[in-house]
């Protein structure tokens, strides 16, 4: 069955809950419990997986769009371009024929009017239901990118539905096909023509992107230098050989596929047997309230990184850092791996593009 129905119908079969608490959630994709709040608070939507109960009549209804002009197609088309400077500034760009792309996903480039010497590359990628366009105009991605000239490439998936393809032996293997080899084509590209420094090319996504983000990491790991994961799952731990590309896995998203760090640095290692390099940096965020991808699969995601980085499974730290809202707390496991639970968040948790570049090192 594919990703978006699987996500729509997951929790259909569950009680209807009582109104919704403070910080509590109250709406998005999956969500089955009460669709209203408490007095004294409102039901904001920050995504179409994640609405949340906030303290107040006058909350926003949506999370503000990128101050950049957000245009409801990209400005042209046309094979990827040469030169960097060949590229139309500020607005989105799709382009073609830059390289293998198995499964021809979409892809769309954003050129600040500025470009940093040999710029960092971010690949951000959109969750189900959603396309390049809307996780443009749904981020601060694009216009953040003009303060600090780093280049974004916003792949759109190809599938009914638009999940990403995070199941298949081909995604999950290196150079193996399907999405994940269209996506790192496209970061090889503009390494090879851009100027894109090739030790700054870091991924980002939510939900089904967050997933994605994760096959990067573990298939790609001499692309990709850094990732961050919004409530997500470990590295194949939707593998589903001999089944759709873009299937849904029960076991995983209701964490009962529970696996020991061994077990599940095993799959990371399997992706690439050859590669002898350092893996990407890891962040991953994920909400204690989440009934589309259970909070067993943070858990999970830290059992799989500790092992991979041969950190301890116990945290160095584990503070809530003055950018966090109440009840978010950030454990650092090492240099290389941090995991941020918030305390009531549903699916999703909300975007902190500013804080994913401080820990890209662009900010």
């Amino acid at each position: 069955m594919k990703l978006a129905l699987m996500l729509a119908t997951i929790s259909l079969s569950r009680a209807a809950l009582a109104q919704s608490p403070v910080w509590g959630q109250c709406g998005g994709i999956g969500w089955s419990g009460s669709t209203t709040c408490v007095a004294g608070s409102t039901c904001t939507e920050f995504s179409a997986y994640y609405s949340q109960c906030i303290p107040g009549s006058s909350a926003p209804t949506t999370i503000p769009a990128p101050t950049t002009t957000t245009p409801s197609a990209p400005s042209s088309t046309g094979s990827a371009p040469s030169g960097i400077s060949s590229i139309p500034a500020s607005t989105l760009h799709q382009i073609t024929n830059f390289g293998t792309n198995p499964n021809n996903v979409g892809m769309y480039v954003y050129r600040p009017a500025k470009v940093a010497a040999n710029p960092p590359l971010i690949l951000a990628i959109h969750e189900c239901t959603a396309s390049a366009q809307i996780y443009y105009s749904s981020t601060k991605f694009a216009s953040l990118s003009e303060t600090y000239g780093y280049i974004v490439l916003f792949p759109s998936s190809p599938h009914s539905g638009t999940c990403w393809d995070v199941s298949s032996t081909a995604t999950l293997t290196h150079n193996g096909g399907s999405d994940s080899q269209g996506i790192i084509s496209a970061a090889q590209y503009a390494i090879a023509n851009w100027g894109v420094d090739p030790t700054r090319v870091f991924a980002a996504g939510t939900s089904s992107g967050a997933m994605m983000t994760s096959v990067l990491a573990g298939a790609y790991p001499d692309v990709i230098s850094a990732g961050v994961v919004d409530s997500g799952v470990a590295y194949g731990c939707f593998s589903l050989p001999g089944q759709p590309e873009d299937s849904w896995n029960s076991q995983c998203s209701t964490g009962v596929l529970i696996q020991t760090g061994a077990q599940l640095a095993a799959e990371v290692y399997s992706a690439y047997p050859g590669f002898t390099g350092t893996y990407p940096k890891m962040q991953v965020w994920h909400g204690t309230a989440d009934t589309t991808l259970y909070p067993q699969n943070f858990w999970e995601e830290i059992k799989q990184w500790t092992t991979v980085f041969n950190y301890p499974s116990t945290p160095i730290s584990n503070i809530s850092e003055s950018y966090l809202p109440a009840g978010y707390s950030n454990a650092t496991y090492g240099p290389r791996f941090q995991a941020i639970l918030a305390q009531g968040v549903g699916h999703t948790v909300p975007t902190f593009e500013q804080q994913y570049l401080q820990f890209f090192g662009i900010a």
